[in-house]
């Protein structure tokens, strides 16, 4: 099965991560999500195994809107933020066999790697 690959066609970071899939010939399927937002059960599931924190997306304009109450929101008020505005998540975010595996694309290639499973 070929990876998921959430973000946005002009992200640069998400760009790098295609760059480097292709260049090590991994499949993988770009799913743009300002075009189809992923599911809030989705979105659950990966803050599940990934945590909310990592997937915050804090460098964009839509989470710096957020009011202050944000530093105390629970996983399921990230959750529902995120479902409610894609942008609020970190991009890339990378889902193998309907788990999310990594999210952004800051790490060294050996962990990039391991968790992508490649």
């Amino acid at each position: 099965m070929a990876i998921q690959v959430y973000g946005i066609p002009n992200c640069s970071t998400c760009k790098k991560a295609l760059q480097w899939l292709d260049s090590h010939s991994v499949d993988y399927e770009f799913i743009n999500t300002k075009v189809q937002p992923p599911s809030q059960a989705a979105i659950a599931d990966w803050i599940e195994t990934l945590g909310a924190k990592p997937m915050r997306n804090t460098s964009g304009k839509s989470y710096r809107a957020l009011g202050e109450e944000k530093k105390s929101w629970s996983d399921a008020q990230w959750a529902e933020a995120f479902a409610q505005d894609a942008m609020l998540l970190k991009r890339p975010l990378f889902v193998k066999n309907g788990k999310a595996v990594l999210v952004g694309f800051r790490a060294k290639e050996d962990d990039i790697r391991e968790k992508l499973g490649i």
